[in-house]
Parts: C-alpha cells; sequence; structure tokens
C-alpha cells in the first residue's frame, strides 16, 4: 500500500468523505486521491516521491506558482510580528489602495476570509440596498455554498451528481432564480415580468466551474443593460477570474463594469481570503455606516494582507499575461490538433491562463452542452495524463490554470503527456 493510500483510510474514518472539500475525492474520476508531500514553482511533490507538472494551481490561487520567495518572504515577515490581531492593521489599508486600483468597478472594498463569505456578503448587500428579495443565478455558475446559491451550481455539487444540496429549505431557493448563461431572451422574460423584484444578478462573467465557457452575442453587455434599466445590482463573481485574466478580471477584458465584484483566491497569495467591493454608494450600505451587516473575526488577516500584497504586486511588475495567454493558446492548439488527427470529438475553450476540455463535437456555450459533453472520456485522459506526470483537476467539470512559474518545458512537457493520453481515449 502507497503512502497517500494509508493516509487515505486513516482520513476516511476521521473526515467525511476524507477530504476537506468534496472535488479532492477523485469520486468522478476514480481511485484514490494523492496526498501532496511538498509543492514549489509548477510542480507538486506527492508524499510516494512522485513529482507532478501542477495545472490545478490550488484551484486558481497560485498564479505565481507554488512557494515563491517574494511570497515567502512577505508570510515570514508578517508572522514575526504575529498572526491575528483582531484591530485594524495597516496591510489592510496597503491591499485596499491596490484591489481599488487595479478593478475597474471597485471604489471601496471590504475583506473577508472566502469567496463564500463574498459572495454571500454581495447578494445579502444587493437586497439590502434595493429592497427587493430575488437574486438571478445561472445554471453551472458556483458562488460558494451559500444556501440561496446553491441551485444548479457547477464545481463539487456538480462533480458529485448533486447540482443541489440537502439541508437548503425550499423557501431559500425560492428566492433564487436559474437561467441559462448566454441567453438574453430568457433574461429579458425574466426581467419583464419579475424586475420589480429583482434584487441583483450574480454571475461568473467567465463560467468556470463547470469546465470553461465564454460569452456570446454581447451577453455581459445584455446583463449590464438590462441591470441598469430594472435599477438591480449586477454582481460579477470574479473569485476565479479576477486577476487572472488580466489585472482588472473580466470587467477589464470586456470592458462591462459591474456594480459589485466578489474575489478571493489570488489576493490571498495561497492563504485563505475574499472580498468584495464596488460603488461607494453601495459599499456606505455596510456596517458600521450602513444598514446591511457583515463581519468576520479574521478578517483583513495580516499574514493573508501580506501574502496578498505581495502576490498583486509581482502581478503589476512582471505584467505576466501576454505570456500567460501564449503558454494557453500553445496547449490549446496541440491538444485541438491532436484530437483532429484522431477523430476525437474535442472543445478546448481557453482564455489566458485559463483552459478546460469538452468531448463535443460543438462549442459548449451553457450547462445542457456541458452536461452532454463526455465526461467518461475525460476520466481516462485525467487518470492516463496522472499516470504520466500531468495533474490535471479531478473532474470533467473544472478548469484548468497555467501560472507563471511553468516554463516553456513544463507546457511541451504537457503537450506530449496531453497528447498521448488523448491517442489513448
Amino acid at each position: 500500500m502507497d503512502v497517500s493510500q494509508a493516509l487515505f483510510e486513516r482520513a476516511s474514518q476521521l473526515i467525511p468523505g476524507g477530504v476537506n472539500s468534496p472535488v479532492r475525492a477523485f469520486r468522478s474520476v476514480g481511485g484514490t486521491p494523492f496526498f501532496t508531500q511538498s509543492a514549489k514553482g509548477s510542480r507538486l511533490t506527492t508524499v510516494d516521491g512522485r513529482e507532478l507538472i501542477d495545472f490545478v494551481c490550488t484551484w486558481g490561487p497560485a498564479i505565481h506558482g507554488h512557494n515563491p520567495p517574494r511570497i515567502h518572504e512577505a508570510i515570514a515577515g508578517a508572522l514575526d510580528k504575529g498572526t491575528s490581531f483582531g484591530t485594524p492593521n495597516p496591510y489592510e489599508v496597503e491591499i485596499a489602495e491596490l484591489v481599488v486600483d487595479m478593478v475597474p468597478s471597485l471604489e471601496q472594498v471590504r475583506f473577508c476570509n472566502s469567496g463564500t463569505e463574498a459572495t454571500m456578503s454581495a447578494i445579502r448587500l444587493a437586497r439590502g440596498a434595493t429592497g427587493r428579495p430575488l437574486i438571478v443565478k445561472f445554471a453551472g455558475c458556483y458562488h460558494g455554498h451559500v444556501d440561496s446559491l446553491l441551485v444548479k451550481a457547477g464545481s463539487g455539487a456538480l462533480t458529485h451528481g448533486h447540482p443541489d444540496s440537502a439541508g437548503i429549505p425550499a423557501a431559500f431557493a425560492d428566492q433564487t432564480r436559474v437561467l441559462e448563461y448566454n441567453d438574453p431572451a430568457g433574461l429579458r422574460e425574466l426581467f419583464a415580468a419579475e424586475g420589480d423584484r429583482i434584487a441583483g444578478i450574480i454571475v461568473e462573467p467567465y463560467p468556470a466551474n463547470c469546465g470553461l465557457i465564454l460569452p456570446e452575442n454581447n451577453f455581459l453587455e445584455t446583463l449590464r443593460e438590462v441591470c441598469t434599466e430594472y435599477g438591480a445590482v449586477l454582481i460579477f463573481d470574479e473569485v476565479m477570474t479576477g486577476f487572472r485574466v488580466a489585472a482588472g478580471g473580466v470587467q477589464e477584458r470586456s470592458g462591462v463594469t459591474p456594480d459589485l465584484t466578489a474575489m478571493g483566491k489570488i489576493i490571498g497569495g495561497g492563504l485563505p481570503v475574499g472580498a468584495f467591493g464596488g460603488k461607494r454608494e453601495l459599499m456606505q450600505q455596510l456596517a458600521p455606516v450602513g444598514p446591511v451587516y457583515q463581519a468576520g473575526t479574521l478578517s483583513g488577516n495580516p499574514l493573508a494582507m501580506a501574502a496578498g500584497i505581495a502576490a498583486l504586486k509581482m502581478l503589476r511588475e512582471l505584467n505576466p499575461y501576454e505570456r500567460l495567454e501564449a503558454m494557453g493558446q500553445k496547449l490549446q492548439t496541440a491538444m485541438l490538433e491532436t484530437a483532429r488527427e484522431k477523430g476525437l470529438p474535442l472543445q478546448v475553450p481557453q482564455v489566458g491562463s485559463m483552459f478546460a476540455f469538452f468531448f463535443a463535437e460543438e462549442p459548449v456555450t451553457n450547462f445542457p452542452a456541458v452536461m452532454a459533453s463526455g465526461a467518461e472520456k475525460f476520466k481516462v485522459l485525467f487518470r492516463k495524463a496522472l499516470d504520466q506526470g500531468v495533474y490535471l483537476p479531478p473532474s470533467p467539470y473544472e478548469t484548468c490554470f497555467i501560472s507563471t512559474a511553468h516554463e516553456d518545458g513544463d507546457i511541451d512537457k504537457a503537450i506530449e503527456i496531453l497528447s498521448a493520453s488523448l491517442k489513448a481515449i
């Protein structure tokens, strides 16, 4: 028995499913999850001594790769001063200045401890500011495990075949309206019927918790127009795309300005963090200056803030987005070429350092198309790639990530392994 197997058996006695986040359990791809001993740059080293080229990047935060020296040093410097204060600290001010300067729609920002907290707080703020009850989301988009948003969700909920969750009262779900992404007609129809009761729309501008879907036919612009027309709050969930597809996220790339933005992952430099922000008039509705309550004991934690400052400053100085885009396009081109040679139906949506695999004849533009793609083929790809040293997300419904630590040699090696794996399907 290898070490990972033994650890998983021990963990399964003590932790539900043996994991602290469901998608890590490998249930949709088969086998036992490996346990990681350490990580450096673009590589993971397992407890069994295997080195893997990593395209999961801790599910997005590791845009600079694992344990980059500058972030390591920032955490160590903050640690010397203490782990938590329960008072304001200077790091909070510095990172707030950075985030507001980088993200086009932000005038003020509030930090919390996770992306789930960020989205939860953003929809509460939208409801509080408008006095309306309903929130609109899109099928396949995952916004954390918030009760009213865990309806037709992506990510782990989708991976395990339960897009909805037990334990959520029907009355909570009744306050959510679910539409198909890239369906402007359905959007306008809903608002024509219930627009005066809709507090806001929350959307992953590039849905990336059900693979990777890209907007078509000015869909994001339509969301902005409809929200403006009906006085609803447009919330971009950029927990995944923020600071990754551009310094200012999708809103920088698209030119579409939301009213509120939820963020996380990269802004913690690898430590737990979340944030939400937007127009000053909306953010001033938050306690202690407004009636919408939100709080957190560890919000603005000095270690996470210091790590986030280092991560964001590195992005500003390196401006790596052109290079990340080139690596993503290189992988996409190679995979599509291999699939064509084999006669394998494959779509590889890609934007910047994000890409995904759909075993489908046509581009995947909404949730039903995601569900119709070849999940069983992805399972084969995942297992064969992992056996040869490339770690993809252990689910057909997640997005792959490239980091600045990936070198040309990593990409070339990954192309070689992934191409061989595709040919074996």
